[in-house]
């Protein structure tokens, strides 16, 4: 009998590399800095990078609760993706449409951004340059991912996306059911836990100082607390992501949406001969409740989705750990789109937050009567995102005027989320007709109409 998967222990990627053995110093008592960051994930630390790379006599520390890389950062898919996934017209509306295909273009960047400073840094990420390939298995797919291809190529992106046709897309991957796909070039697949942990130990050369299992408290102008002491600092930028509802007065700023993968074991040479995926491609479906997979350097398959989506109050998975029903829903879509894969073992399974705002649109700003800035409200698109949202915070924190700093995300504010259990009813009633959508669209009842009442409930649409 084949033993079950290894549950949480933050992700695989850690099992790829093993946690870390020791952690940074906590927040030995008060100290003062030029900039105090909140948070060792991907937007902190590129954050932290770009000011020292701006002005290495800047004081610059990190607080993190855990260790740098313990959220997010260290437990998504691995999808370097610079894609824009926000709605484009709501940006729009206050900026206007070209200040949104500047965005757009600056998403784009952040691909071969961050494979440069890899490179420069010697950070080992496992990155590969790919394509990203989204397919259609059913009729209602396909007519949104032909949308989708004409959407995304109205805003900018016409250069690098296509559709091509089920003869194409099956001979990249052998998915039963193909109908066509969407290719966007210029993309590349990591190890999250690689790139957070490498970018980690290059801010800390640049003399960045990060204290772990450091849980912040309080902020305020000028200040941020702990249960060891204050830090003071005229600039302090929150870069807490899908775990900012865990500070005072955040609990409704963002929702933290749950998100979880598995990982199969090394499949061998014959396996992968029926599959193909010769290419490497970071892989999507048009599913509503989408999945996204990829092709680990030591060929496992990884498939990740929706599995609760939301916890009652905000609140938090422990250390990863799914439930049994989100592993045996990716174990379906698995076997679904790899039946060649039927049989193989399943590794580990993980789970991790991300953060959802009220608009489903990114942020980041900076408030400069108190000095505290944010980024986050990525949505799923983080890898990426974080990079741009770095930079764009070492501007606005140095004060300067950029092209990144005119950007239309940039103060873009919104609303808090209701109150419970409105938010946990409107959430989990979303994702319900989402997945009685998919269910009506793969049986060939067409496109439904269910997933538009879903995103009409919780303002995605």
């Amino acid at each position: 009998m084949k033993a079950g998967p290894r549950l949480g222990e933050v992700s695989f990627w850690y099992a790829d590399i093993g946690l870390p053995t020791t952690r940074r110093a906590p927040l030995p008592g008060d100290r003062a800095a030029d900039v105090v960051i909140i948070g060792a994930g991907y937007t902190g630390l590129w954050a932290a990078y770009y000011l020292k790379q701006a002005d290495p006599s800047l004081s610059v520390v990190v607080l993190e609760k855990e260790f740098a890389g313990f959220g997010a950062s260290g437990r998504n898919g691995g999808w370097l993706s610079g894609g824009f996934a926000w709605n484009h017209e709501r940006y729009a509306r206050t900026a206007g449409a070209d200040a949104v295909r500047r965005m757009v273009r600056a998403m784009m960047g952040t691909v071969d951004e961050v494979i440069h400073v890899a490179e420069t840094e010697g950070i080992d990420a496992d990155i590969r340059r790919c394509d990203e390939l989204m397919v259609a298995t059913n009729p209602a797919q396909a007519e949104r991912l032909l949308a989708e291809v004409a959407h995304r190529a109205s805003w900018g992106e016409g250069e690098r996306i296509h559709a091509i046709d089920a003869e194409d897309a099956r001979a990249r991957i052998q998915i039963p059911g193909t109908l066509c796909g969407m290719v966007v070039s210029g993309v590349a697949r990591i190890q999250p836990a690689k790139l957070v942990r490498g970018l980690a130990a290059v801010v800390e050369r640049l003399g960045v100082v990060i204290h772990e299992d450091t849980e912040v408290t309080a902020i305020a102008p000028g200040q941020v607390a702990t249960p060891s002491g204050h830090v003071r600092a005229p600039i302090i930028l929150r870069c807490t992501e899908g775990f900012t509802a865990t500070l005072p007065g955040h609990r409704r700023t963002w929702l933290p949406l749950n998100s979880a993968q598995i990982a199969t074991e090394p499949l061998p040479p014959q396996i992968w001969a029926q599959i193909g995926w010769n290419g490497h491609e970071i892989l999507g479906d048009f599913d509503h409740t989408y999945c996204y997979c990829q092709r680990t350097r030591d060929g496992r398959i990884t498939v990740g989705a929706r599995g609760v989506p939301y916890q009652f109050g905000s609140r938090l998975d422990d250390n990863g750990r799914p439930d049994p029903e989100t592993v045996r829903r990716l174990i379906a879509i698995l076997h679904r789109h790899f039946p060649a894969a039927r049989h193989a073992r399943i590794d580990h399974a993980w789970c991790g937050v991300l953060a959802v705002p009220r608009d489903w649109c990114a942020t980041v700003g900076l408030d400069a009567k108190t000095g505290i800035g944010w980024a986050g409200g990525y949505v799923g698109v983080g890898v990426s995102t974080a990079n741009l949202a770095g930079r764009t915070l070492a501007d606005l924190a140095l004060r300067r005027e950029t092209g990144l700093t005119g950007l239309p995300w940039v103060n873009h504010r919104v609303r808090p989320w209701e109150p419970e259990p409105l938010r946990w009813l409107g959430v989990r009633g979303m994702y319900g007709l989402y997945g009685a959508a998919d269910r009506h669209e793969a049986r060939g009842g067409g496109r439904s109409r269910l997933a538009q009442v879903g995103n009409w409930l919780t303002g995605r649409g």
